[in-house]
């Protein structure tokens, strides 16, 4: 395998941690230096035999930094074939020294936007030299060695460490890593400048990810992509898995909907327990006697601190993750009895604007159903008015529904989920199903309410839920048959109220 001597390097970039070990090993191989400002700087500092690149360009450094190595002195060295006889002899024309390693870093990007820097502020680390010397030197790999990134230090240093030389398949496992450094940046700075909710184009990029046990089968590999800061905290409890993010992500978006003290409990992404009480124990208690089968190894999310009592209460059943803006210190201890429960910090509303599935070898990009129903929302429909109760209960039961699988029915009496249908091929089977499962919980339907997540086409669920006792109903309405469920109501006493929203989940 014919390797190529790294001769000369240019070395230009903002972060100087590592750099001295990989400068002593150039400078032991006889590698000449070139760089540029504060590196040639560092590397004066500390003892390395250095050229400016001013000497080479007979250009200073110009534009407030903005222009250094961009000189055709510095790219034709980058970009010359060796194997190529007009390259050459252009080469020898024009006094360009030819380069065989690059180490460049980029701006901070994306640390200045998270930072809170200023607009101005942010546009001046949007690195052009860098990204250019980056492109210019992964395209030439075939003769070329390039350095993208301190995170691949470590494996230099290992190359250096056996003689100043590479092989082309060395040059071209950095060429991509180095692509891969330059289109990330590239995306950063456009979903910076769009405002980052344009669902018009298709552009993201994540370099940091995390390895998970397994899909959602045990056959089926997977991972995260995503900063750390994508995810709650973890407290306490074993790795995370595939589905329970799944199940994360679904709780986090249905709590974020409530404000007023809220417990919820999730199975497969559908809320099998929920209630809003004044207090925290009370509202668990409420969502475990909703479904208490089903709650079993759930994931629970609150949006209140959990306390002592609470964490007492919930400690008595198997759950795989609890989810919380905080804990007492009392709390955490008791929850934390159990090995593996994953105990997680809720940081806040987590839920990202876009929303995005693989679809047929491509992804499905929409936005993030934000709409959230008030009272202010509703439209009366009937001549029979809610009363100010099922009026409550009525958006408290259009939250539920609206974060539940479609076909989905939702049945809620005094701010507790009593049953719900989800993920029925009809909407008749939905609301079926909800009913069924109330009634062998001994819950009883009179004086309840009933949202669904789209219209009803025919009055026949309108009539189904009265005659369970059904008093009051929300909806989205738009059926051309929406006059007959509507009489229906008129002629038995029920209210409907409709939001002209529609919440598919499917």
């Amino acid at each position: 395998m014919e390797k190529r001597t790294i001769k000369r390097a240019l070395i230009s970039v903002y972060y100087k941690e590592g750099l001295d070990a990989i400068a002593n090993l150039l400078y032991k191989n006889n590698v000449e230096i070139l760089s540029t400002g504060g590196t040639y700087d560092y590397l004066n500092s500390i003892g390395i035999p250095v050229t400016a690149v001013e000497d080479i360009t007979s250009y200073p450094s110009i534009l407030g930094g903005r222009v250094k190595t961009l000189h055709p002195k510095i790219f034709g060295g980058i970009l010359s074939r060796r194997d190529n006889p007009s390259d050459a002899t252009q080469v020898v024309e024009y006094g360009i020294p030819e380069t065989d390693l690059v180490i460049v870093d980029l701006y901070p990007f994306e640390e200045y936007v998270a930072g809170g820097y200023s607009h101005q502020e942010i546009i001046e680390k949007i690195d052009i030299g860098g990204i250019s010397l980056i492109r210019a030197a992964a395209k030439n790999y075939k003769h070329v060695l390039i350095v993208s990134s301190k995170e691949q230090y470590g494996s230099l240093l290992e190359i250096l460490q056996n003689g100043a030389a590479t092989s082309v398949e060395q040059r071209l496992n950095f060429a991509t890593l180095a692509f891969n450094v330059s289109s990330h940046y590239d995306t950063k700075i456009f979903k910076y400048l769009s405002g980052g909710t344009s669902v018009n184009l298709f552009k993201e990029s994540e370099t940091e990810g995390i390895s998970l046990r397994y899909g959602e089968n045990p056959h089926q590999t997977a991972h995260f992509f995503g900063n750390k800061e994508s995810l709650p905290i973890q407290l306490h409890g074993k790795e995370i898995s595939y589905n329970n993010l799944l199940d994360i992500e679904a709780a986090i978006e249905l709590i974020s909907d409530f404000s007023n003290t809220t417990v919820a409990i999730l199975k497969h992404n559908n809320a099998c327990g929920c209630a809003s009480a004044k207090c925290l124990k009370d509202a668990w208690e409420a969502a475990l006697g909703a479904d208490p089968v089903s709650a079993f190894g759930g994931v629970i999310i609150s949006n209140k601190e959990v306390d002592t009592d609470t964490a007492a209460e919930m400690n008595k059943i198997f759950f795989e993750v609890v989810i919380a803006p905080s804990y007492t210190v009392e709390a955490l201890e008791i929850l934390k009895q159990k090995k593996n429960r994953i105990i997680l910090l809720n940081r806040g509303d987590l839920r990202s604007p876009n929303k995005f599935r693989s679809m047929l070898k491509g992804v499905l990009v929409q936005e993030r159903d934000s709409a959230t129903e008030e009272e202010s929302s509703l439209i009366t429909v009937t001549k029979q008015s809610p009363t100010p109760q099922e009026v409550s209960d009525l958006i408290f039961a259009n939250k539920v529904v609206k974060h539940s699988k479609s076909n989905a029915i939702v049945l809620a009496k005094d701010s507790v989920l009593l049953a719900s249908g989800i993920g029925q091929t009809s909407r008749v089977d939905a609301l079926k199903q909800a009913i069924l499962k109330a009634e062998s919980f001994g819950f009883s339907l009179k004086g309840a309410v009933m949202a669904s997540d789209a219209f009803f086409p025919f009055p026949d669920c309108v009539e189904i839920a009265h005659k369970a006792g059904i008093t009051a109903v929300i909806q989205p309405g738009g059926s051309v048959r929406d006059s007959e469920s509507i009489e229906y109501c008129n002629n038995n006493g029920v209210s409907m109220v409709i939001t002209n929203t529609r919440h598919f989940k499917h």
